[in-house]
């Protein structure tokens, strides 16, 4: 059904003229097509159909001759076939573009149209498009656009379809980018690169130095999702990539390694501008190993007073290359320079060459000058010595000076050197002395020196506190207050306040023992003092002292006090006494700390949970009985004592009222004893012995002929004893070469007894009978009779392992 045409073109002169041939015959002549139409040079074909197939001759002539050229015409008429893969599995990264390919072959051409899943409608408009060649795209593949997709190809002679599938992946994504790093040299660093990716698909992690490989050295170590540089060093600064691939995309991120370390030192130090207090230093900065450098650091050594020490003399920015340095006199200096950055300080550089300054007058005068005393009647003057550097020229001395304040106007002095000490005596005790100190050398006198305040030595107080009063506040608190001593008399720094307080004893006449001297201390002038922690009921004396720097002055008169009643401490003991089924007595003793006059007890006592009984008892009893208890029980009792203040502590105690647990507790006493253990085990020893006894005078047999026996009993196992030596008879059956009847000979001649055929009763040829605890009581004889004791069940197939039967050949 499809259109077409056949073209001649023929030129010649005349003119040729075109005539169309079919299969040789002319085509007028030939069959009618109503698709086929001859207009001169062409043949147009509409809607063509499997007839239409022939050979087609264009003849081409004029009188002076002809052409002719053929043309086959094949129509063809084929059934739809698809020729993309069947099951063909696609796949892509969510939102990108998919594109599913459905190649066919067919005559007619086939018509396309897709379906998803087990949908019935065909996929037309947004998100897909199908292309000319049967192609359907999808814009913007997402997760939900997973899944089989059905091509079907359609033609008038049929229908074909294939199956291919989609997978939408998720997109590698790097979470954790690796960021810009500054180490120091020889440190590690580690670059994180942590990515998310489709589960379904396989990383692989690459990483990259400025675009190219990692160098080839261990150094490197790259893990799964980080790379680790160890000791680092300047060449492995750069620009570090790490790339995640997959099969379907990748994704990539780049971090930065900068690798600093502390800066080259400074060279070529330079002095310049030289004066005799000052100085200009140039130098020229090294190397700063990718830190700027914040600030250069000065430092000089004294080849006069302190060779071989280097001092810290000043430090300029970073930015500077020069410095003027201010100096001391009477120096020999040597400077070096030091370069700070971020990672640390340089080396030193190299020294400059020596600079001397000139000598001069001290500037200064020593600092930590101060006056105190050691004995009442000195006063010892110190100070900090000068270095020499600070003595400014040679001959270094201290000029001391001292003087009583508010009564002498003139100093007194002394010159001393090579000491940082002096020692003024004859001093008045604990008296305000200003003092100072000054530096002098061969050049000169420093500069006037401050004064300072400071006293001669103290002694002990010499006056006790007045007018001592105390306030009891409660049994266990009182108040002491006391007026202070006058500061003449105290000769020295006020410390403060010492109270001695002791307890005499009890007021209760049961308890008058002593208690051993306490102190409390008051820091500072104060006037007053608690005492926490007393003992109620109890008489108390104290004194007051004051105290200074050197100690303690007298004590003022001893004062008494005494405490209230308080409540009384916890009885001394409670404990049960007389246990019997349905009664107890309790006793007791009265409190160590009476606190007071006792008024009485009370006990209080409950059975189990059960509700509690309660009971008042005078101060002068001792013990109690309590009647009419639950015998088989559990008490539990409080007690405690009171006083006019109310009630002390509570002990308490627990106990039993006897019968239920009183006979059972001796049995197990009795059979948890060692000697009980012993016996029983020597008479089940017995036992065993008297039954291995009576199981062998069984086996043995009794006094009987075996002709009479022979009938009742089958077993060949007994034998006939003489009576003489219980040694085992012979038989005189004229079958002597048979065997026993009932009996069964091995082949090793050894008899066995039947187990079926045996009876205690029989054997013993009297009356059998059993004991009341199963053991068997019988005579195998008229002579003699053996009682067994019970010893188990025994087996009668068993025998003894010490009788031997033999049978007579």
């Amino acid at each position: 059904r499809e259109k077409g045409q056949l073209i001649c073109r023929a030129s010649g002169t005349p003119k040729p003229t075109i005539n169309w041939a079919m299969n040789g015959i002319p085509i007028e002549n030939s069959p009618e097509d109503p698709n086929r139409k001859v207009e001169g040079d062409t043949i147009i074909f509409e809607e063509v159909q499997t007839g239409s197939s022939a050979v087609y001759q264009c003849n081409a002539s004029n009188e002076y001759g002809y052409l002719l050229s053929n043309a086959f015409v094949n129509v063809l008429s084929e059934t739809p076939r698809v020729l993309t893969p069947a099951n063909k599995v696609y796949q892509v990264i969510r939102n990108n573009h998919a594109l599913l390919d459905c190649s066919s072959f067919g005559s007619p051409i086939p018509k396309i149209t897709w379906f998803k899943d087990s949908q019935s409608s065909t996929l037309e408009g947004d998100p897909y498009l199908l292309h000319e060649n049967g192609t359907l795209e999808i814009y913007v593949a997402q997760a939900l656009n997973s899944g089989k997709y059905i091509c079907v190809a359609r033609n008038t002679l049929g229908i074909a379809e294939n199956h291919v599938y989609l997978e939408v992946k998720e997109p590698t994504r790097i979470l954790k980018q690796p960021k810009y790093k500054v180490a120091q040299r020889n440190r590690n660093v580690v670059f994180e690169c942590k990515v998310k990716h489709d589960p379904t698909l396989i990383p692989i992690m690459i990483w990259l130095k400025d675009n190219g490989e990692l160098p080839d050295d261990e150094r490197f170590l790259v893990d799964s999702d980080s790379l680790t540089i160890t000791d680092v060093t300047e060449n492995d600064a750069g620009t570090y990539t790490c790339i995640m691939n997959t099969s379907l995309d990748h994704d990539s991120a780049s971090a930065e390694l900068t690798v600093v370390e502390q800066p080259d030192p400074p060279t070529d130090l330079e002095l310049t501008d030289m004066k005799p207090r000052s100085v200009q230093l140039t130098w020229i900065p090294g190397d700063e190993h990718n830190s700027p450098i914040h600030k250069f650091v000065i430092q000089y050594t004294d080849s006069l007073h302190d060779h071989g020490h280097w001092h810290n003399l000043t430090h300029v920015p970073g930015s500077k290359t020069t410095a003027h340095l201010q100096l001391s006199p009477y120096v020999h200096y040597t400077f070096r320079v030091l370069a700070l950055n971020a990672v640390g300080l340089s080396d030193p550089s190299n020294p400059s060459h020596m600079y001397k300054t000139n000598p001069a007058a001290p500037e200064e005068n020593p600092s930590g000058v101060k006056g105190f005393g050691t004995e009442h009647d000195n006063l010892m003057i110190l100070w900090k010595p000068m270095s020499g550097l600070q003595a400014n020229g040679p001959g270094l001395q201290y000029k001391v000076m001292w003087r009583q304040k508010d009564v002498d106007k003139n100093w007194t002095s002394v010159t001393v050197a090579n000491v940082s000490k002096f020692m003024v005596s004859g001093t008045p005790t604990f008296t305000p002395y200003e003092v100072k100190v000054q530096a002098i050398n061969n050049n000169g006198i420093g500069p006037d020196p401050a004064v300072v305040t400071g006293h001669s030595g103290e002694d002990l107080p010499v006056q006790a506190p007045d007018i001592v009063q105390v306030l009891v506040l409660n049994s266990t608190l009182a108040e002491v207050n006391w007026e202070p001593v006058p500061p003449k008399t105290v000769r020295g720094h006020l410390k403060g306040y010492k109270v001695y307080y002791w307890r005499e004893r009890s007021l209760h006449k049961h308890n008058p023992h002593r208690v051993e001297q306490q102190l409390l201390t008051f820091s500072g002038n104060k006037s007053h003092g608690m005492l926490p922690g007393l003992q109620p009921y109890s008489l108390y004396l104290f004194n007051v002292r004051v105290y200074n720097g050197k100690g303690e002055g007298p004590a003022s008169s001893n004062l008494q006090f005494e405490t209230p009643e308080g409540v009384p401490g916890r009885p001394s003991f409670l404990r049960i006494t007389n246990s019997n089924l349905d009664s107890l007595t309790l006793e007791w003793g009265p409190p160590n700390d009476r606190n007071g006059h006792l008024t009485g007890y009370t006990l209080k006592y409950q059975p189990g949970e059960a509700s509690q009984g309660q009971l008042a008892l005078p101060a002068n009893k001792t013990s109690i009985t309590l009647p009419n208890l639950k015998y088989s029980t559990r008490y539990k009792f409080y007690f405690n004592a009171k006083t006019g203040q109310g009630a002390g502590p509570v002990i308490t105690e627990e106990a039993v009222t006897i019968m239920d647990e009183a006979m059972p507790s001796r049995q197990v006493d009795i059979a948890t004893q060692g000697w009980f253990i012993g016996l029983m085990c020597a008479i089940a020893l017995l036992i065993l012995i008297l039954l291995i006894i009576c199981f062998i005078k069984r086996n043995k047999g009794g006094k009987y002929p075996v002709k009479e026996k022979e009938d009742a009993h089958t077993d060949p196992e007994f034998q006939p004893m003489k009576e003489d030596d219980c040694t085992f008879g012979e038989y005189s059956d004229t079958e002597d070469h048979k065997p026993l009847k009932g009996s069964r000979t091995p082949s090793n001649g050894t008899v066995h007894r039947d187990s079926s055929d045996d009876s205690l009763v029989d054997y013993g040829g009297g009356d059998g009978q059993f004991n009341e605890d199963g053991s068997f009581i019988g005579q195998y004889s008229g002579k003699s009779s053996i009682r067994e004791t019970a010893g188990g069940h025994e087996r009668s197939e068993a025998p003894s392992p010490i009788l031997i039967y033999s049978l007579r050949s």
